[in-house]
């Protein structure tokens, strides 16, 4: 896309980075995932303007934004708040994947008057982490395509991650420290979803071996209304196994909330 920014922004002595998509369009806050960044919703920026702006977080560890000290869930939570802030633009959407969906749900519930409408991609309200995919990758490899070759069908989904150092190829996230953040993020946190009072939309991939069918149900159950859930042929990564599907769900529902 062209118009896209990348921008950066301080809190408490540690760099994050943004991209905004640009476009003259309401502003669309959005959360990544593990082992992804800003750029990995470049498809759905595309799709949604002119009338949403995208504005997509690097979190913590991740993309451009240095590496924390902390993973906790008030640690990201906190970060949402500030990028929220430094941005300007008043009460918005959110929309957030995987660990940036709990992060999502964790901001609206805990600041409502900030958020008008939720967009949580394939998470749960009670999350466990398997990290040992996490501790099997490879942490150098000579090249781009040598790394590529050894994530196999993982590979579309990192591969907006994949960075070039001095010691051949990795990513821009590391692994320890996504060890850590995984373990922080699992976990009950149905109070924050409870909690959440903005319409709220749950996407969930039927394929998906994160978020169960059932777990999906009674999170919709439980918000007595506000909430209802979208079930695309996809995997844990819905905006990428589905992307026109999911940004036609995202663009409807957003319509109708606003």
């Amino acid at each position: 896309m062209t118009g896209v920014a990348r921008e950066f922004f301080a809190v408490e002595g540690r760099k994050l980075s943004y991209l905004d998509f640009g476009g003259p369009g309401a502003p669309l806050l959005v959360l990544h995932g593990h082992y992804n960044e800003a750029s990995a919703f470049a498809p759905l920026a595309e799709a949604l303007t002119p009338q949403w702006r995208v504005i997509a977080l690097d979190q913590r560890g991740h993309g451009a934004s240095d590496r924390a000290k902390s993973y906790e869930r008030d640690d990201y939570v906190a970060d949402v708040a500030a990028f929220h802030q430094h941005l300007e633009v008043g009460p918005v959407a959110v929309l957030g994947h995987s660990l940036g969906g709990v992060n999502a749900y964790q901001y609206a519930g805990r600041y409502p008057d900030q958020v008008s409408a939720l967009i949580v991609e394939d998470i749960g309200a009670v999350v466990d982490v398997d990290w040992s995919f996490t501790t099997s990758l490879p942490r150098h490899a000579p090249s781009r395509d040598a790394l590529a070759a050894a994530l196999g069908a993982a590979a579309p989904y990192l591969e907006c991650s994949l960075r070039q150092s001095e010691d051949g190829w990795g990513f821009s996230f590391d692994i320890d420290d996504t060890v850590a953040s995984q373990k922080a993020l699992s976990g009950d946190h149905w109070t924050d979803w409870i909690s959440v009072s903005c319409p709220t939309l749950l996407i969930r991939g039927t394929r998906s071996d994160e978020l169960a069918a059932g777990h999906a149900r009674e999170m919709i159950a439980r918000r007595d209304g506000q909430a209802r859930l979208i079930e695309l042929p996809a995997g844990h990564v819905v905006h990428h196994d589905a992307q026109a599907q999911f940004a036609a769900a995202v663009r409807a529902f957003l319509s109708g909330s606003s």
